[in-house]
């Protein structure tokens, strides 16, 4: 059974994944609510239902390896290759740079799903792409649980969000929460201002 939009943002409103206030981004914009992932990636039978809706969305197209940003991309490559009989690989960042560790490794001319989780501007994507390239891999797609930019980011390959929004996002010069002084949280791997 197939997930429309309005189930996936049912779940994150059940989980109140959906937070509002003034919040720092990964990107380092700067925004008016903040999809929390992680309330959402606590539960297995969410995470089951998600990816099985990614999964059904590239069945046909012969995916051998899921790739995944740490961290939240960790449990949906994981989840989303179980649900296509494929390997789970983990882009994580070294030097500054998304790589294979551990000896894993991407070979040439394999059919690869890239999957996150929350997309503001692609850059984690984009940065898995970058391994995928430069391991000679096939990408057959890239698919997120919430597109934030209201479907404006172009990865440059097929692109599948199971819910698109769009989100105010600000620089922080032209941050309007920060003139009206409201508090900065940076959720995440960030620390709270």
């Amino acid at each position: 059974m197939s997930l429309s939009q309005q189930d996936v943002r049912q779940i994150f409103e059940e989980t109140h994944a959906l937070r509002t206030g003034h919040f720092l981004l990964s990107s380092g914009k700067h925004s008016n609510e903040y999809w929390e992932k992680f309330w959402v990636l606590q539960y297995p039978r969410y995470v089951d239902r998600l990816c099985a809706e990614i999964a059904r969305r590239f069945e046909a197209d012969g995916i051998q390896v899921v790739l995944g940003p740490t961290t939240g991309g960790i449990l949906l490559a994981l989840e989303t290759a179980r649900h296509l009989n494929a390997r789970a690989l983990y882009a994580e960042k070294e030097a500054g740079v998304r790589t294979l560790r551990r000896g894993l490794t991407l070979p040439p001319g394999t059919r690869t799903l890239i999957v996150d989780d929350i997309m503001t501007t692609g850059g984690a994507t984009r940065e898995c792409l970058e391994l995928a390239a430069r391991c000679k891999a096939e990408v057959a797609g890239a698919a997120v649980l919430v597109d934030r930019s209201g479907g404006t980011v172009n990865l440059e390959c097929r692109t599948e969000a199971l819910l698109t929004v769009e989100a105010e996002a600000y620089e922080a010069a032209d941050c309007p929460l920060c003139k009206q002084n409201l508090p900065l949280h940076a959720p995440g791997t960030t620390h709270e201002k």
